[in-house]
């Protein structure tokens, strides 16, 4: 499977991760310990997810990749969560860790919904994981994929930003509706796709920047610089109790076609 790329020249730049696995093999105990510090951060992101889900009493949830296992706590409590994360680094929260991203653990058509939020952006080639949800999905359940659009002020502060001050750079492969065309050709129909803005929310600037410096890895920057970024280019709404980080993905909620078993 096609790995990241980088715009970084190679006088800048470490020599890119390959694939998803390397990459959060670098950057994925910071990445958790921003999420492990400010764990309602991004609660939003998780919840608007979910319901595009349409989850019923007892299913069976697979969130892939499954970092660290932040989703879980938002399903409702008598869903049964089941995460896929090859890269240990997280630390902890997947129930599947030093393994390849695919194929998935799972038995076909053992999955009533699969939820797969803000990773895939990392994987040039998203077919072969789209087969492999569709293979593992039952008729009539549900992928929600929810990551950043190719035309969203999100992927230009991923691009721009993130990648000259981070530790691996970071030129992500964005969803657009060329993904819809991808979605289809690996076996799923079209519900509903939109772009959803939405926050991420803190107590105030400081922590919003410090959260950003730890996600992303930022070494060549500050958590002040990075919080003055994010102002100007993605915008900051005064919230009650703190302040909203505003942030957007492309939302695609798909179902398994039913000729293509």
């Amino acid at each position: 499977m096609a790995g990241p790329k980088t715009s970084r020249s190679a006088k800048d730049a470490v020599t890119p991760p390959a694939n998803y696995e390397e990459l959060f093999q670098l950057r994925g105990a910071p990445y958790d310990g921003a999420m492990t510090r400010f764990p309602e951060a991004r609660a939003e992101e998780f919840l608007n997810t979910i319901v595009r889900a349409r989850l019923v009493p007892g299913a069976h949830v697979a969130d892939v990749p499954a970092g660290g296992g932040y989703l879980a706590k938002y399903l409702p409590e008598d869903c049964i969560w089941l995460g896929h994360e090859p890269c240990a680094s997280f630390g902890h929260g997947a129930t599947e860790q030093d393994r390849d991203l695919l194929p998935l653990p799972w038995a076909d058509a053992s999955i009533d919904a699969a939820l797969s939020i803000a990773g895939v952006h990392h994987l040039d080639d998203k077919i072969p994981l789209f087969t492999e949800l569709a293979r593992v999905v039952r008729p009539g359940g549900r992928l929600v994929l929810s990551d950043v659009h190719e035309a969203s002020a999100v992927s230009r502060f991923l691009d721009g930003w993130v990648d000259r001050h981070n530790s691996t750079g970071h030129v992500g492969s964005y969803l657009g509706d060329h993904t819809l065309d991808e979605l289809r050709r690996a076996g799923w129909d079209i519900v509903s796709a939109e772009r959803v803005p939405f926050h991420w929310r803190f107590a105030n600037l400081n922590d919003m920047g410090e959260f950003a410096h730890r996600l992303f890895d930022l070494r060549t920057s500050s958590p002040h610089d990075t919080a003055r970024t994010i102002a100007a280019e993605l915008g900051v709404d005064a919230l009650p109790g703190g302040v909203g980080m505003r942030w957007e993905l492309f939302m695609v909620e798909a179902t398994p076609t039913a000729s293509h078993r």
